[in-house]
């Protein structure tokens, strides 16, 4: 009985962990945890989250104080550049100085030679094998913030690639073989995120018995 309780009350805590993470987009430039904390949080991910064929292709680069602040200087310059002008910057100016002003910012890419690699070693999955490699990148970017959640450190998700990748590539030098997927700014929470809207379950879940 105390074994099946214990189970009951990991599940109930998981679920927890997976209900309370949200995204967070007014973070504080300090955290309540240590960065080694943060990262032993994602040396767990990234050794036990699984990956097809266990190719364990996904990278991820953990940027903090001034290299965090050069990513987002990056991919405001980045976008400025691309804008253009004759658009007005200001309100994508604000946005990414909001996105700075976190504690650090993890980087999640994905070894495209690992990919190629499989592709030719198993000719008749070749066309899935980069569908896999994003879901993998994918369960990473969820355990790391669902586990820093449970911190009370606060994230969001965001996707400046791949107009910042060449940049990106060159100012951390990161291997050529690594795709950006997606960057993570994180720290501690300065204002919760809203109410969540819910669609109906019965459109989403189905049951055959």
């Amino acid at each position: 009985m105390g074994l099946f309780n214990k189970k009951s009350d990991d599940l109930t805590s998981l679920q927890n962990a997976i209900e309370t993470r949200r995204t967070i987009y007014s973070l504080d430039t300090e955290i309540s945890i240590s960065d080694e904390d943060v990262e032993n949080i994602i040396e767990h991910a990234i050794k036990h989250v699984p990956s097809s064929f266990n190719s364990q292709s996904t990278r991820i680069v953990l940027l903090l104080n001034d290299n965090h602040n050069k990513f987002w200087d990056i991919t405001k310059a980045t976008l400025k550049e691309v804008m253009g002008p004759d658009r007005d910057f200001q309100p994508t100016s604000d946005k990414i100085d909001n996105f700075k002003h976190s504690h650090g910012t993890i980087l999640y890419f994905e070894d495209e030679d690992v990919i190629k690699g499989l592709q030719d070693k198993m000719p008749n999955y070749a066309e899935n094998f980069a569908l896999w490699s994003s879901q993998t990148n994918a369960m990473h970017q969820f355990a790391i913030w669902t586990a820093l959640s449970t911190k009370g450190i606060g994230a969001s998700l965001q996707h400046y690639n791949p107009i910042v990748d060449q940049a990106v590539t060159e100012t951390f030098d990161i291997p050529k073989s690594w795709k950006l997927m997606a960057q993570m700014p994180f720290g501690n929470i300065r204002e919760n995120a809203g109410d969540k809207e819910f669609q109906d379950i019965n459109s989403r879940f189905v049951v055959k018995k």
